[in-house]
């Protein structure tokens, strides 16, 4: 049962109250989205209609891709057109939808990454046994596992909050619904709530970190035994998946993995894994891929 509640609706303050800083705000993130949703949509479509690249790591590749760009279009353009005020108020509703979406998101990604680092496993350390164990069906399983514990991450998050009284202020002082800075607006102690959180962000996020952690020094361990372009090739590989790794778990381990409260520093590791990760990551993968950089070409000269 949602508990009483004479809110309505939120304040979000933004970035910045400068109204010229929120103009460059509005420019810098109007681009960074369009290169985000383009790039992004750039590798599914290649994924998808280059035979070349039929392998599960793409498939799981083009899965993170559309994550990527439902995250960035759930997070951003609300960014960019509060970038015109100083502030925009938010509906209690729709701060909550999108609370629960981006952690729907969030937690899909994480256990993503997490099975991308398994099949990249399977492939470095099991090469004979790689077309039986990573089949289809078990792709298609694993992707679809993914979204289930995101959802289920999400769902819990959203319980909390649907506990809590809020009785005023109603201004948060972030660019984004988010869990903690929610927390602050609550009239009533959040104590036990605030560990629930680490409990199921921050833990999830630094167990995850480290058991990816822990299969690459295996990766690592494993290629000693393999060819000098075969070593060559697997780094590539695993080095990108990793980068991707490190730009979002770090800043999610930073936020969730401390009791409940903001920093001046939360809305600028925010930025960072919300909305400039999923435009690193079509440059991390693409650049560093050959294969994927073949098919882009292959696509473009069709």
């Amino acid at each position: 049962m949602d508990s009483p509640r004479n809110v309505t609706e939120f304040f979000l303050l933004g970035l910045s109250p400068n109204p010229k800083v929120q103009r460059v705000l509005l420019v810098f993130f109007l681009i960074v989205y369009l290169a985000s949703v383009g790039g992004n949509l750039l590798i599914m479509i290649t994924v998808i209609f280059s035979p070349t690249l039929g392998s599960p790591m793409y498939f799981f590749l083009s899965c993170l891709s559309f994550i990527e760009t439902c995250y960035s279009s759930c997070m951003t353009p609300k960014l960019v057109a509060d970038s015109l005020y100083v502030g925009r108020a938010i509906t209690f509703e729709g701060c909550l939808a999108q609370f629960f979406v981006a952690h729907l998101l969030g937690g899909a990604e994480i256990i993503l990454l997490t099975v991308m680092a398994y099949d990249r496993y399977v492939a470095i350390c099991k090469p004979l046994h790689y077309t039986a164990l990573m089949t289809r069906h078990l792709c298609a399983l694993l992707v679809g596992l993914a979204w289930l514990g995101g959802f289920l991450h999400s769902m819990l998050q959203l319980l909390l909050v649907l506990q809590l009284p809020f009785c005023g202020p109603n201004v948060i002082n972030h660019f984004v619904c988010d869990l903690y800075p929610l927390l602050e607006l609550a009239c009533t102690d959040t104590y036990v709530i605030g560990l629930l959180v680490v409990a199921n962000s921050g833990v999830i996020c630094l167990l995850n970190f480290l058991l990816l952690a822990a299969s690459y020094l295996v990766i690592l361990r494993s290629l000693r035994s393999h060819s000098a372009e075969g070593r060559r090739r697997a780094l590539s590989t695993c080095g990108a998946h990793f980068t991707v790794v490190a730009l979002f778990f770090v800043p999610c381990i930073f936020i969730y993995m401390r009791p409940s409260s903001t920093l001046s520093i939360d809305k600028i590791v925010a930025v960072f894994y919300c909305i400039l990760t999923p435009m690193f990551n079509p440059l991390i993968y693409t650049l560093r891929n050959t294969e994927v950089k073949n098919a882009l070409k292959n696509l473009w000269k069709k």
